[in-house]
């Protein structure tokens, strides 16, 4: 008979998909109970009642228990963590709360800083996203730039006001293909946003948590410029996610997108890559000027030992998309700026990482006997093959 043990030790491939971290070293494993007939019962402990990734956990402890020799059948019960064993998560992960599962269904969350404004971070922001919807992938915009927000504008949205669901979540607003959630949709159009510190922390934590994103492969999160509360407040929320910082050529854009990466490293986000924008202009006769210089980008992805993603060259294309609502990649896929944006998402892809295939185990014993099919008299010349059948996989 399976051992209590075995199973717990089974139990380790239990991923929660928004701590990233096994049940078992999460301690949410509360029970385990084999019978001798081979029917298993665990009980899994849920941070909140409701938790919508219930049903990942479900078919996951059922397929790792089953798979232990012995086994025949695994019942998964749920119980919810009480305040103190969830003080006690929250000091295990070293975090100030707890995730209610409004993000356990997206797999890869991107932050797009630059430590400063001006550097074309938000038209990256919304170009980017859609060119990750050109290769197949399914995405959500966060504008987090609570003071500057233009996200909204980029995608023709205005100020419409988002739907709410029965299960009382907002449900963000679709702009092609890609679901957007910005400030702008809850004030007036163009209206000035006058809010301190502890109104932003509420305001993205709701973002985050009432927000129907339901399934994503990338979250998109367009960051105020500097180093503030919105940063590490999506730090201490958004633990797992990435940071892509947006720099001119510049050395001195290149100096204050050092200190964002600075930030980056303080609040323990791991910095994914650096992208290069306003990277020239081409005249339309073919002559280029390096306006804000040259080789900014790549200097500060060397001094960081990360990847430069692309550079994006200035364009009147892009601009002009900004402001018509309608992202460049869309309108104008032959554009420079276009291809370099579409490099940038190829390169984001490549760099996620691929859940590994998992091959079933297959148990090697003697065949059971296959009756002979009935001779057929070979016709002549044909020559009979002789050895044994071998079983095709």
């Amino acid at each position: 008979m399976t051992s209590t043990d075995d199973i717990r030790k089974a139990l380790e491939v239990v991923i929660d998909p928004e701590l990233h971290r096994s049940i078992v070293e999460l301690d949410m494993v509360r029970s385990i109970d084999a019978g001798e007939n081979g029917v298993v019962d665990v009980t899994v402990s849920l941070t909140t009642p409701g938790c919508p990734i219930k049903g990942h956990f479900q078919t996951a402890v059922a397929e790792a228990v089953v798979a232990l020799e012995g086994v025949t059948h695994c019942n998964v019960y749920f119980d919810v963590l009480d305040d103190t064993q969830k003080a006690a998560l929250r000091q295990k992960l070293g975090r100030g709360s707890l995730p209610e599962g409004s993000l356990a269904q997206v797999k890869n969350v991107l932050c797009i800083g630059s430590g400063k404004g001006g550097v074309g971070k938000s038209t990256l922001t919304a170009n980017l996203a859609a060119a990750l919807v050109g290769e197949g992938k399914r995405v959500g915009v966060l504008d987090a730039d609570v003071w500057g927000y233009s996200i909204p504008r980029m995608y023709g949205l205005g100020s419409t006001r988002p739907p709410v669901s029965a299960e009382r979540k907002i449900i963000p607003l679709d702009a092609h293909g890609v679901k957007v959630m910005s400030i702008g949709f809850f004030v007036e159009e163009d209206a000035a946003v006058v809010w301190r510190g502890p109104m932003l922390h509420k305001a993205l934590t709701q973002f985050l948590q009432d927000v129907d994103w339901g399934e994503l492969d990338y979250l998109l999160i367009d960051l105020p410029p500097g180093t503030g509360d919105v940063s590490m407040t999506l730090a201490q929320l958004l633990p797992q996610a990435q940071f892509l910082i947006v720099t001119t050529p510049q050395q001195t854009a290149q100096k204050v997108a050092r200190r964002a990466a600075q930030m980056a490293d303080k609040v323990s986000l791991e910095i994914g890559g650096v992208i290069e924008n306003m990277s020239g202009f081409t005249t339309p006769s073919g002559e280029r000027f390096a306006i804000f210089g040259e080789g900014g980008g790549k200097e500060l992805a060397d001094e960081l030992d990360v990847p430069l993603l692309g550079r994006v060259p200035l364009t009147m294309p892009l601009r002009e998309h900004a402001d018509s609502g309608v992202p460049l990649v869309v309108a104008d896929p032959d554009d420079p700026a276009c291809q370099a944006i579409n490099q940038v998402a190829r390169g984001l892809i490549a760099m996620a990482p691929m859940p590994l295939p998992v091959l079933p185990l297959v148990e090697v014993g003697t065949p059971a006997p296959v009756a002979e099919p009935a001779a057929v008299p070979a016709s002549a010349g044909e020559r009979k093959p002789a050895g044994m059948s071998l079983p095709m996989a």
